[in-house]
């Protein structure tokens, strides 16, 4: 068991005031049997009234309505949870999925919808092609597979942090040969929607005290990973950046169908459109 501290403040400078418009933060990490949030608290300056709810895939939503401007805007959050996940878990997979390729019942097809489905184009079917070759045999087994898939988007691709916003297109990723914690949980889940998985973007934070992890230049950073659902099992966290299975060191926030969906803190301004200066993100896990 491990009580961790989670502080995540990001600060929007202005060359001059400007108005606020309202603010959609996704901050509290996910409660869960091997997660449990003691404490969660979201702090603006500007004050705004925030207000919660739960999205679509039952994701912690606040909104921050501001009734001031200002020139500098700064979201603080911050968290204590417990985490209880194993470093090494046993996954108790069905029967009827422990080898690849098998079938979802109709159920759990239909409820996992367009999770089951690519979401970016693949011309000339070249992010197929590529996730096909980790298919040693028909049939093979399920996890040794999904292993192989998550360890093959790290031999392929070469970290580097980014600090744009946005996400690289799987295929682009495959084709510059480089990319980002985010780049590499996109490469990974839409490789694993090709062969027919069930998959889902997780974005949060990787806790990372020894600094052994990619994609952390402390002992904490935000982080993204990927999730396949597997009949019996469920979701199986898979981090390709780190080449790792399960969540002992992962914080989740959000799970989403798109990376663009699980955006920190997203708003708008009101005002000069050159008034925008800089803004910064500083995350610490301890």
């Amino acid at each position: 068991m491990s009580l961790l501290q989670i502080r995540h403040t990001t600060t929007y400078r202005f060359h001059r005031p400007v108005a606020f418009g309202p603010h959609r933060l996704m901050l509290r990490p996910r409660e869960s049997r091997d997660l449990r949030v003691i404490s969660n608290t979201v702090t603006l300056a500007p004050q705004a009234s925030v207000s919660w709810a739960h999205d679509v895939s039952g994701n912690a939503v606040a909104t921050a309505t501001f009734q001031a401007g200002g020139d500098l805007l700064v979201v603080e959050s911050l968290t204590q949870i417990q985490l209880d996940a194993v470093a090494w878990p046993v996954f108790d997979i069905a029967g009827s999925a422990q080898s690849f390729p098998f079938r979802y019942s109709d159920d759990e097809w239909k409820d996992l919808g367009a999770l089951g489905t690519p979401q970016y184009p693949d011309p000339g079917n070249h992010l197929r092609t590529w996730a096909q070759g980790f298919v040693r045999a028909i049939p093979t087994d399920t996890l040794s597979l999904l292993k192989d898939l998550s360890m093959g988007v790290s031999q392929a691709i070469s970290y580097q942090s980014r600090d744009e916003e946005g996400t690289q297109a799987p295929v682009q990723t495959l084709q510059r040969g480089w990319g980002s914690c985010r780049d590499f949980a996109l490469l990974f889940v839409e490789a694993a929607r090709s062969l027919g998985f069930g998959a889902r973007i997780v974005s949060g934070y990787l806790h990372n005290p020894d600094q052994s992890q990619t994609g952390s230049d402390g002992a904490g950073s935000t982080h993204a990973w990927g999730e396949v659902f597997v009949p019996g099992a469920g979701w199986i966290p898979f981090d390709p950046t780190n080449r790792s299975m399960g969540g002992s060191n992962l914080i989740p926030v959000a799970v989403v169908r798109d990376i663009r969906q699980a955006i920190p803190v997203a708003g708008s301004f009101i005002g000069d459109t050159l008034a925008f200066r800089d803004m910064a993100v500083d995350v610490r896990v301890w």
